[in-house]
């Protein structure tokens, strides 16, 4: 098993910044890939970004290209989201997600661990 717990979501206004992190835990492995969706009320959960066990190739929706970077620690467990130039239609929650032997598929049923996610809310 694999526990997932994100970390740094929070009110923003427009134009903001934030940094979500992923901390994993248990039967940690640099053999997962790792995943970002989000998912606002009414809406069905979003592929947002990826990345695949070795950190060397990412993945983005359309609509995040060039404001979001996602990045990971392998060492320390730790996977990132730095999000900049935040958007009134980027308000969601957002979940962090492990794919065991994956390379950063934009499905989430391909992920086999999930955390509790972390609200993301953005101010217009």
């Amino acid at each position: 098993q694999v526990q997932l717990v994100e970390s740094g979501g929070g009110l923003v206004q427009t134009g903001g910044s934030l940094r979500l992190s992923c901390a994993a835990s248990g039967r940690t492995s640099s053999l997962f890939a790792m995943g970002w969706f989000r998912q606002a009320p009414r809406k069905e959960r979003e592929f947002v970004a990826a990345i695949n066990w070795s950190g060397s190739s990412t993945h983005y929706v359309e609509s995040v290209k060039g404001r979001f970077t996602i990045s990971r620690d392998g060492a320390k467990n730790l996977m990132y989201l730095q999000m900049n130039s935040l958007k009134p239609e980027d308000t969601a929650v957002y979940y962090c997600a492990a794919d065991y032997l994956g390379s950063g598929s934009p499905n989430p049923l391909d992920y086999d661990y999930w955390g509790q996610g972390t609200q993301v809310t953005v101010s217009s």
